[in-house]
């Protein structure tokens, strides 16, 4: 496991490899790679073995535009059956143990008034990640590699614009290190703030299993609004709590990526990374 300072610097190595990928095509050899991101083959090999627990060789076909059409046919999760048939446990992933709570309607509606969101900004596989909380538990994760830390920083306050903002990090960096799967001393709390029916949504996210993936219209399906793919979509672009409730599980029914909030490249290397480390 990566050491928690190492992480985003793992993760420009690979935000860089995306971009060869598609770049090459074809010709996208672990040489060329390793080329394109200014290493040696071995040390290029080295760092994505200890990042994905996988070969580059092998890592490659996650990264290909196409991968999620593959996930689609082969990962596919139908929400309803995932406690059924094992793929969910207790609620959540394979990978990490999660507990949560969600806000009450009331207190959502004034704007997080009277609430103490502390706030910190840490490493993590897929950048710098700035992770927020309250005394519950984890309120929010943005990733900043494809923004600026500033416009993380602005996009997460406007959530909860009436919220007393405090830096802390060392009061969230146990919940971090665990999200980050760097040291986890026990379950990671969630502190769900939004609207009812965005936490309706966020917890159908919570049933996807790390390395499967679902579509837009399964998740309307799950909460019992067949018809409301767009205000499903709506809401799994606003999940405040990134990659711990997993929105980037969520594609289009034609197998397109769809959005991502904190950028795609972001999604695809958080996909790729997982789907790595299913078959590792």
């Amino acid at each position: 496991m990566p050491k928690d300072d190492d992480q985003s610097y793992h993760y420009n190595v690979m935000r860089r490899a995306i971009e060869a990928v598609d770049r090459l095509g074809p010709q996208a050899t672990l040489d060329n790679i390793a080329r394109e991101v200014g290493m040696s083959p071995a040390h290029f090999q080295r760092l994505f073995s200890q990042w994905a627990g996988v070969s580059p060789k092998r890592y490659q076909q996650y990264l290909t535009l196409g991968h999620a059409k593959t996930l689609l046919a082969n990962r596919f999760t139908t929400l309803e059956t995932a406690h059924a048939t094992g793929l969910s446990g207790g609620g959540r992933l394979h990978d990490l143990f999660l507990r949560w709570e969600a806000m009450s309607p009331g207190d959502f509606a004034r704007a997080g008034a009277g609430l103490t969101i502390y706030w910190g900004w840490f490493e993590s596989p897929f950048g710098p990640a700035l992770v927020m909380g309250t005394d519950k538990g984890i309120c929010g994760i943005a990733f900043s590699a494809e923004t600026t830390e500033a416009e993380a920083m602005e996009d997460m306050r406007a959530r909860w614009p009436r919220a007393e903002f405090v830096e802390d990090p060392m009061r969230l960096r146990p919940w971090a290190l665990a999200a980050f799967g760097v040291k986890a001393d026990g379950p990671v709390p969630l502190y769900l703030i939004g609207a009812p029916f965005q936490i309706k949504v966020w917890e159908a996210l919570l049933q996807i299993p790390s390395g499967h993936v679902t579509t837009y219209s399964e998740i309307a399906e799950a909460i019992d609004h067949p018809k409301a793919m767009r205000a499903v979509g709506t809401a799994v672009g606003r999940n405040p709590i990134s990659y711990l409730i997993p929105c980037h599980r969520a594609l289009r029914k034609s197998g397109g990526l769809g959005g991502y909030h904190w950028g795609l490249p972001v999604k695809r290397a958080i996909l790729a990374w997982e789907a790595a480390r299913l078959e590792a």
